[in-house]
Parts: C-alpha cells; sequence; structure tokens
C-alpha cells in the first residue's frame, strides 16, 4: 500500500460550479488521517491531462463549462486511455454526461463523449432538483448514498456500465435500468454520480472505496476512523429526505 497519494483535480475553473472540488479536500483530509501524504494537483483547460496521477475528480458545470470540459477530455487520448485501463476517477453530474459516449445539450445538439462510460444522455424535459438518495449497488458499499441532484438529463446505461445505487428518493439517472430507477454509473475504476453536495462529505464509505481503490488495499484494510460529525452529517441528510439510515 503506498504511503503518497497525488489527486488530481480535472478543469475546476470550469466544473467547480457545485463545490465538487471539495471532493478533493475530503478525500485529501482522510488519507492524512491516516498517515497517508497527499498532494492535490489542479489540472486546467489548457494543459494535458497526467495519465500517470493515483486519484481523480471531475465536478459539475452549467452547458458552456460542459463542452469545454468534454473538449478536453477528447484532447487527452492518454488519460482517456488510462481510464479504461482502470485509474480512479469521481465524476459528479456533467462530468458523468460527458464521460459516456455522447450527450445532448440543451440546444439538441449531440455532443460526442470521452467514451470511457458505455452511457448516453438526453434531456428529459425538466429538471430534477432536491436530495438524492440510494441503496449502494457498489460492492463494499452498506449505507445510503445521500446528495443534491440539479440537472436536466436522463442517462441510458448500455451493458458495460452498472449503477452505482438504486434510488430510494429523488430522481437520479432519470431512467430505468432493469425495471428500476438508478442513480450514477460504474465502469472499472470510474465512479460516476448526479449527487453534488460535495458528495464525498456526506458519504465516507465511499471515499475510503476511493481511497483504497488508488492506494492499492482493500477497504478492511485501511485505519478505522473516528469522525462523528461526518457520520451525523450523512444521517441527518438521508432523514432529510425521508429515507430511514
Amino acid at each position: 500500500m503506498t504511503d503518497r497519494l497525488t489527486i488530481g483535480v480535472i478543469d475546476p475553473e470550469v466544473l467547480g460550479t457545485y463545490g465538487d472540488t471539495g471532493n478533493a479536500l475530503v478525500l485529501s483530509h482522510r488519507a492524512r488521517a491516516r498517515g497517508i501524504a497527499t498532494d492535490i494537483v489542479e489540472i486546467h483547460l489548457d494543459e494535458a491531462i497526467p495519465a500517470d496521477l493515483d486519484l481523480y475528480v471531475m465536478g459539475g458545470g452549467e452547458d458552456t463549462a460542459q463542452a469545454l470540459a468534454a473538449d478536453h477530455l477528447r484532447r487527452c487520448a492518454d488519460f482517456t486511455a488510462a481510464l479504461r485501463r482502470g485509474r480512479t476517477l469521481l465524476a459528479i453530474c456533467a462530468s458523468l454526461q460527458i464521460l459516456g459516449r455522447s450527450y445532448t445539450d440543451a440546444t439538441g445538439r449531440e455532443v460526442a463523449g470521452a467514451e470511457v462510460l458505455d452511457i448516453s444522455t438526453t434531456p428529459q424535459g425538466h429538471r430534477s432538483i432536491g436530495e438524492l438518495v440510494t441503496a449502494p449497488l457498489l460492492p463494499g458499499l452498506t449505507q445510503p448514498l445521500t446528495g443534491f441532484e440539479n440537472h436536466g438529463g436522463a442517462t441510458q446505461l448500455g451493458p458495460d456500465a452498472r449503477p452505482l445505487g438504486r434510488v430510494l428518493s429523488g430522481s437520479g439517472n432519470a431512467a430505468d435500468h432493469d425495471g428500476g430507477a438508478v442513480d450514477g454509473a460504474c465502469q472499472g475504476g470510474v465512479v460516476a454520480t448526479y449527487m453534488h453536495g460535495p458528495v464525498l462529505a456526506r458519504n465516507a464509505e465511499l471515499a475510503d472505496y476511493l481511497l483504497a481503490r488508488a492506494v492499492g488495499c482493500e477497504v478492511g484494510d485501511l485505519a478505522e476512523l473516528d469522525m462523528p460529525l461526518v457520520d451525523q452529517l450523512h444521517a441527518e441528510r438521508v432523514r432529510a429526505a425521508g429515507v430511514s439510515a
């Protein structure tokens, strides 16, 4: 297990609208609490995205910001190839959409995605805004996932992607999967979701899942952390959505 971790924050100038870059701070804090040194590196639109960092985060943004980030990913073939080989990345909302095969923007134009996730997104005709709670479907996660969604996309999963969670409250992908509403998409080392929050501040289990992948161990091998306020926040947000924690 590595004792140093480098976290890349991709395009914070356009994908930082909803505070999702805070996910990198959560990962860094939980790593350092376990004696793992961390470096956070911001990668901007005019820079090549390095393909050899330990862990990456991408956030959400508006339509123009999303298009700029999608173009950036398409120009960074080495990075997207690394994701397909299993590099660990957390993607939120707009980033979920641009990592797919394609997404349709607000003008009805179909935009090519990075083709890292086997998903496609089209407009759903209205915005989904509010608390989102799901029952996790990612192996190793046991607690409900909680976040705040604000999107107008309906994301359909292809056979190579699996959902992050089954919707208990809210909309999520706004497209059924095997007969039920789900949120997010997981494929290889990529975990994507419509949950803002930042999502990792609300969901310590998910943060530790990503950390474990990045440092090369099982979640159970990470030292336990005693952070009652984090647990309290998680429970409060789940209850606020009318779901039993």
